[in-house]
């Protein structure tokens, strides 16, 4: 009988799994206990778009460990596509990046089990995943979700900033306004009371600011 998965929405706790990697077996969330994780899919081994994104991620693998970020791609390939094609990725130079060695794991889902539990298999194909992102925090939950077409490669600047974000969100209880980058000010949460509100404009002080009593800002402070 075929089993039916639905996708899971931020704030779920992510589907666990077992999976045979480039780099051995994994158990998902037990071996990742304590670590934000990057779950990422890609439609097929041997593509274009797939072969500049693991080139990016492997280049900046170290500074998502800086992070405390681990990565974990997939695709329905075999294990030993996946291999011939991260050694293949090791000859190749683009954008200054070349001798790229990836070392992340890298899922092999013949059987599409982890694809279909994180609702990675739609309507475009019935037989590669599409380009999907799952940000998962250290409690094993679903923070971010970006899904981008076969066409277009992702911007990994912004998914850098999604983990700086979220973590900061989460240690200082802020949130972080359009397009904000690490140094820039940040969002109090708005008050829950009318008294609230007019205490919040009487009391800016050199720390915060209100452009109105739902729009308050913490002010960075400067290293």
């Amino acid at each position: 009988m075929e089993q039916n998965y639905s996708m899971p929405l931020i704030g779920d706790q992510a589907p666990a799994f077992q999976a045979v990697t480039t780099q051995g077996i994994i158990n998902f969330p037990e071996d990742y206990k304590g670590k934000w994780v990057i779950l990422f899919s890609h439609p097929a081994d041997f593509t274009p778009v797939c072969t500049t994104e693991f080139m990016t991620f492997a280049s900046m693998a170290e500074e998502f460990k800086a992070l405390n970020t681990e990565l974990i791609g997939l695709s329905v390939d075999s294990l030993y596509a996946h291999i011939a094609w991260l050694r293949k990725i090791k000859e190749l130079e683009w954008k200054g990046m070349k001798d790229i060695e990836v070392k992340f794991p890298l899922i092999e889902d013949i059987k599409m089990d982890v694809a279909n539990k994180f609702g990675m298999i739609q309507s475009q194909s019935t037989t590669q995943a599409v380009r999907a992102v799952f940000v998962i925090d250290p409690k094993g939950i679903v923070r971010t979700i970006l899904y981008y077409p076969a066409s277009m490669g992702r911007n990994f600047d912004e998914i850098k900033r999604i983990i700086i974000a979220l973590q900061k969100a989460d240690k200082e209880g802020v949130a972080t306004p359009a397009d904000w980058r690490p140094g820039q000010d940040t969002i109090v949460p708005p008050p829950g009371s009318c008294g609230t509100a007019k205490q919040r404009m009487d009391s800016q002080d050199d720390d915060n600011y209100c452009l109105d009593w739902f729009l308050c800002f913490k002010k960075e402070k400067k290293q």
